[in-house]
């Protein structure tokens, strides 16, 4: 910063600008007019001096022309003109991105005091709702009474917890070690068709005098069912309670403290009716989503995610490990469903180097000790545990089954056994780590991993050029393993995921699809649909 800063001074003083220092943060900050279409605004305008950070502009007074909320425009003056995340900074031409900051600010105050953003507000919401937090975990949000809770910290704060299932939600209230000084309270959903948006006339609420006024501004008839839900939850004299409030396209809500008056003591006795009922506080929320549908669509919001179906995993080891992991974060053993994980095998602690389970689990059952950190992680989900060898399970009505074994002769049993009657997908990874393939079989007319094994053997659908490996590691017969590094496991867990997710969304091809995990050696066969072998004694009936 020391060589630009005498060019970036010149730069802004022909603009206008005074240099007035520095922050305690260390900030070059500057004094000087925003010119505008509307007028000239004076304002801070202060620099990151290593040229990461956006410029931060704050107006020195709000113009007079505009109202109590304004887009883009924070009562204390602070100008948002552009979105952090939508830009990136030139690290290498600081004055130059200074600059079209100052510009790009001037541009946006502009269209501030014309008034062209004033729709921003509805996407600005919650920058204006000032709000606190409540915990959601509602999996199906409709309106009328829902069950409620809230959190008593240390220092006597109120964590209001909505929920349809309260012990659902307690293990993971728990999890999440929130205290455990916890009171019931009564809560409400009430609907409105209105888009929130800041009054301009009184804001924010403080009050449920304040609440009701705003939203007679948006919807009526909601602000006629606050007062009613408020009304029944005072003359309930059980505590506070909170309304939330769904609509089209986000939830906000308030929580009402009748222990808490703006009336003064003596005028709050003697208030009856709407004067009392008005007078009561509220603390503006916002609700921190843990519902597991929610979690699950939240990085995948165009797709189905794999709520609500019954997957069956064999295979806890290296790939089944942190497949599993995948698939719950998809959403498997949510809303109805549930993920069944099968392995006979202990977790031994030369594993650990590849494994999802840490050395804690050593000695345990796979399936056991993968299914206890499964409900760890997401507290709440179905998952199951069979400490069996899956030819002597019994898997019941599954919708999906997942072979990453790896085991070849398990996985033509598998086949001969399931292929027919459920979508059955392979995973697994090819020589010491060579590549990661998977199979997908899900109607008559498509290749079970039998086939595909007789295809191989006659040179069809080779992996990669040359040939894949053969290496062995270990000591012994009973120490012998094939050694690739956890990279791989991840990526033929990666790979079986997305190919779940795809079969969640109907799409089923291509069936056969690799990845090379050494760069040493080519793809040999594109992603493809391997046809049924005839008379294949695994999958033909």
């Amino acid at each position: 910063m020391g060589e630009v800063l005498p060019d970036l001074i010149l730069e802004m003083q022909s603009r206008g600008f005074t240099y007035t220092g520095r922050t305690p943060d260390r900030w070059v900050k500057f004094e000087g007019p925003l010119i505008t279409t509307e007028g000239v605004f004076q304002c801070d305008f202060t620099v990151d001096p290593a040229f990461f950070s956006l410029p931060v502009v704050k107006l020195k007074e709000l113009p007079s022309t505009l109202g109590p909320v304004t887009p883009h425009l924070g009562a204390s003056g602070w100008l948002c003109y552009l979105a952090p995340s939508t830009v990136v900074l030139d690290i290498f031409d600081p004055i130059g991105q200074t600059l079209r900051c100052l510009a790009e600010a001037e541009s946006v105050l502009s269209r501030v005091v014309r008034g062209e953003l004033v729709q921003d507000l509805v996407e600005e919401f919650f920058v204006h709702w000032y709000s606190q937090i409540c915990v959601f975990d509602v999996q199906n949000l409709e309106r009328g009474d829902v069950p409620a809770f809230y959190v008593a910290s240390h220092g006597g704060a109120r964590t209001p917890v909505i929920t349809d299932d309260i012990e659902r939600t307690v293990v993971k209230i728990n999890a999440m070690q929130f205290n455990p000084k916890r009171f019931l309270m009564l809560a409400c959903v009430v609907g409105t068709t209105a888009q929130p948006r800041p009054s301009q006339n009184n804001w924010p609420p403080q009050t449920v005098a304040d609440i009701i006024n705003w939203q007679r501004e948006l919807d009526k008839s909601c602000a006629k069912k606050i007062q009613q839900r408020v009304d029944e939850a005072y003359k309930k004299k059980r505590g506070d309670t909170v309304i939330f409030i769904k609509s089209p396209l986000l939830n906000y809500g308030f929580q009402v403290h009748f222990d808490q008056s703006v009336l003064d003591e003596e005028k709050l006795k003697q208030a009856r009716g709407t004067e009392r009922l008005y007078s009561f506080r509220v603390t503006r929320l916002t609700a921190i989503r843990i519902d597991d549908q929610y979690i699950a669509q939240r990085s995948i919001p165009s797709m189905k995610t794999l709520a609500g179906l019954k997957i069956a995993l064999v295979g806890c080891g290296t790939i089944g490990g942190y497949l599993a992991d995948m698939l719950v974060k998809a959403g498997a053993g949510t809303a109805g469903g549930n993920l069944t994980l099968i392995d006979f095998d202990l977790l031994m602690p030369e594993n650990v180097g590849r494994h999802r389970l840490g050395m804690p689990f050593s000695f345990n059952n796979k399936a056991f000790g993968l299914s206890v950190m499964l409900q760890n992680d997401a507290p709440g989900i179905s998952v199951s545990g069979l400490e069996v060898n899956v030819r002597d399970a019994h898997l019941g009505d599954i919708e999906l089954l997942i072979d990453a074994t790896g085991e070849e002769a398990l996985g033509h049993w598998l086949a001969a056994n399931y292929a027919s009657s459920v979508p059955m997908l392979s995973v697994w990874v090819e020589g010491p780590g060579t590549a990661v393939r998977a199979l997908l079989k899900c109607s008559a007319n498509d290749a079970c991993y039998r086939c595909l094994s007789a295809h191989t053997k006659v040179g069809q659908f080779p992996t990669v050029e040359g040939g894949v490996p053969h290496v062995m590691a270990g000591h012994g017969c009973e120490g012998l393993y094939v050694p690739f590094p956890m990279t791989v496991s991840v990526q033929a867990a990666a790979l079986g995921a997305e190919m779940a997710l795809a079969w969640a969304n109907g799409n089923t091809s291509p069936s056969l699809r690799t990845k090379v995990t050494d760069y040493a050696y080519t793809l040999a066969s594109p992603d493809c649909n391997p046809p049924k072998v005839e008379d294949c004694p695994a999958c033909t009936s």
